[in-house]
């Protein structure tokens, strides 16, 4: 297997291949090229993925997914599942990273925080498959929103997949088992049974769940091992 770095330079040079809606003015101001991606952050050794829809001005500005608002849940969310701790500890918090990886559909921020086209995902995917089938080591993903859960549907049998999504509030306590295939090194083809489990995005705006998604995050951490 190749180093990740030889991973994230093929999507640089994706990038620069052509064209496609970037958030240039935030990169400029945070003095970031837009072509470089921000892949993930944590340990690829972990067992816990969280999976996102896409970056934020304040990802970009600090160089990893999930770490502004949102992203401060999830982080505080697990660090509390780890530590039992309601009072949070700076350096504790910190060491998180070392019990997961933070990723998204697309490693790019959007104009305007809107989500990007089928057509960027569907270009941008291989390399996702690659870092969660061939780098990433664990099998339990906790994907953010429908712009993140739906991006699993190509994994999985339609109807089975339409049906799961269509429960209601209930889909937030269940989870859905698909296998992830991509394409590796020399054209050799990798596989991966991955459990998913389905969150609301946990965005100040998602009025309807933001005030219930620690406990919610809470009840399906309860669910998983780490």
């Amino acid at each position: 297997m190749q180093p990740i770095e030889n991973l994230i330079d093929q999507i640089q040079k994706e990038a620069q291949r052509e064209e496609f809606p970037i958030d240039i003015p935030v990169y400029k101001n945070c003095e970031k090229d837009p072509t470089k991606p921000i892949l993930y952050y944590g340990n690829l050794k972990s067992n816990i993925c969280f999976f996102g829809r896409d970056l934020g001005r304040d990802e970009v500005k600090a160089g990893q997914p999930l770490i502004g608002a949102a992203g401060q849940l999830v982080r505080q969310g697990f660090y509390k599942a780890i530590y039992q701790e309601e009072l949070i500890n700076e350096e504790k918090l910190a060491s998180i990273k070392e019990r997961l990886i933070l990723t998204n559909t697309v490693p790019y921020k959007p104009p305007e925080n809107k989500a990007y086209a089928m057509k960027v995902k569907k270009r941008f995917r291989p390399f996702i498959e690659q870092l969660l089938v061939i780098y990433w080591q664990g099998t339990q993903i906790i994907t953010l929103g429908t712009e993140a859960f739906k991006w699993f549907e190509y994994y999985s049998n339609k109807d089975k997949f339409n049906a799961f999504w269509s429960k209601g509030d209930s889909r937030y306590e269940s989870s859905l088992n698909v296998t992830i295939s991509t394409m590796g090194d020399k054209g050799k083809t990798y596989q991966k049974n991955v459990t998913i489990y389905p969150l609301p995005h946990p965005s100040p705006l998602n009025q309807k769940y933001y005030n219930r998604f620690p406990s919610m995050l809470e009840n399906t951490l309860s669910r998983l091992a780490f």
